[in-house]
């Protein structure tokens, strides 16, 4: 029968074979490479083609057969048409010139040009394909059943069951790894945020909370006038409310409720205790995404943080848990009340107190975490006693300088950052 079709129609049918070995190719690749979470972005827009791919896709053994099914068949019965005009063009010689040169033309035109195309553009590929696909998967269901029958025993031998499609949810590293590769598609500014959410489960309160050195409360037991006049110049929504000591706490006032009273003409003693709300206790070790959670079901925003013992260690808000999520809620400007201040050499002078997590995020630095966390307590984990003024040390690529120290502790320190290949300066 081949031999009664011309040289040039031969040619032609060649030609378009390889254009189907083609298309089977790169409609492959192409569906096997669509981003899953935009598709199912497409598939409840109500996208038909991504609704169509979709559905290809829920069953990939299905897919992959009909699509090797049809390659195969366009790709031997091209060899065949090959061989033919091999033959007629050089005799017996021109089977294996046939047979080497359609190998070349498959590979470069038919395969590796189709598929890399697919490959990087996925969806302008596979989203028409499946427009043919699927009607050709209906048509050739019982040849495509056959064969997937007899794969799929084959394949339960090898203990696989091709009904069990890998699922498709990520856990918090790969969506996390995803999030870094977005690049221009989600703003920095958003970016930074979302992974400040992933990162919350690793966080606690230990790590956000207010230190109970630095907590500012009001002594119940204080003179009216004294505690008027504290309620006046107070810079804090809430306060804890204690009795004599902060090992006695009464519990938390809403400093607006008092100063509204105040303004009436109506804050007394036994009003001011009215007003003053039980306090809210949370576990040392808690993490930041639980706490968000137990803050919302409990209609709190602050809360004192306890040992198991039940002894203060601090204090966490709602605000706390926010600014670490969304940074500082003020402009990111050094101001002289805060707990670093730059010098003219380059380096900062930095509060003892200072927390060492938000040290790191408003300066871009990499200060050990995992331990002390405050730079008083980094210090004294180093070096197993109260330095005295002078001292110096290195931790990683920052080399740390004792400037005051007072009451067992140490108040001040210089912070100078080095480049990583200088020797270990020390002492």
């Amino acid at each position: 029968m081949l031999e009664d079709i011309s040289l040039l129609a031969l040619f032609l049918l060649l030609f378009g074979l390889l254009l189907l070995s083609a298309f089977f190719s790169s409609s492959e690749t192409a569906l096997m490479a669509l981003n899953r979470y935009r598709l199912r972005h497409l598939e409840q827009e109500g996208v038909r083609s991504a609704i169509i791919a979709s559905e290809l896709l829920a069953r990939p053994d299905r897919l992959i057969g009909l699509i090797l099914l049809g390659n195969n068949f366009v790709n031997i019965f091209a060899s065949a048409i090959a061989t033919v005009i091999g033959i007629r063009l050089m005799g017996e010689n021109g089977i294996v010139f046939a047979t080497f040169a359609l190998t070349i033309v498959i590979l470069l035109f038919a395969e590796v040009t189709p598929k890399t195309l697919a490959a990087l553009h996925p969806e302008r590929v596979a989203f028409p394909a499946s427009f043919i696909l699927k009607p050709l998967q209906i048509v050739l269901h019982p040849l495509v059943w056959s064969i997937n029958s007899i794969t799929n025993r084959m394949l339960r031998l090898l203990g696989v069951s091709p009904e069990d499609v890998a699922s498709s949810a990520i856990n918090t590293e790969e969506l996390r790894v995803a999030l870094m590769e977005a690049g221009s598609m989600i703003p920095s500014r958003h970016k930074d945020m979302l992974m400040s959410i992933l990162d919350l489960e690793q966080i606690t309160v230990n790590d956000a909370m207010v230190p109970r050195t630095e907590i500012e409360g009001i002594d119940i037991n204080s003179p009216f006038p004294e505690i008027i006049k504290q309620l006046s110049h107070c810079g804090h929504t809430r306060l804890p409310i204690y009795a004599d000591s902060m090992d006695n706490i009464v519990g938390i006032l809403h400093v607006r409720k008092a100063l509204n009273l105040m303004t009436q003409d109506n804050l007394t003693p036994e009003s001011f205790r009215h007003i003053v709300k039980s306090a809210y206790f949370v576990p040392e070790g808690t993490p930041l995404n639980t706490q968000l959670i137990q803050f919302q079901r409990n209609r709190r925003r602050t809360g004192l943080v306890v040992d198991e013992y039940g002894d203060l260690l601090g204090l966490i808000t709602l605000e706390d848990i926010f600014q670490e999520i969304v940074g500082e809620f003020t402009a990111n400007i050094i101001d002289d009340d805060k707990d670093i201040h730059p010098q003219e050499d380059g380096s900062y002078l930095v509060n003892g107190t200072a927390n060492i997590r938000e040290l790191n995020r408003n300066n871009d630095w990499s200060l050990p975490t995992e331990g002390p966390k405050t730079i008083n307590g980094l210090v004294l984990e180093y070096l197993e006693s109260i330095p005295d003024p002078g001292v110096s040390l290195r931790i990683e690529n920052y080399v740390i300088e004792v400037v005051q120290t007072a009451d067992n502790a140490i108040k001040t320190v210089r912070i100078r950052q080095i480049a990583t290949d200088d020797k270990e300066v020390l002492q």
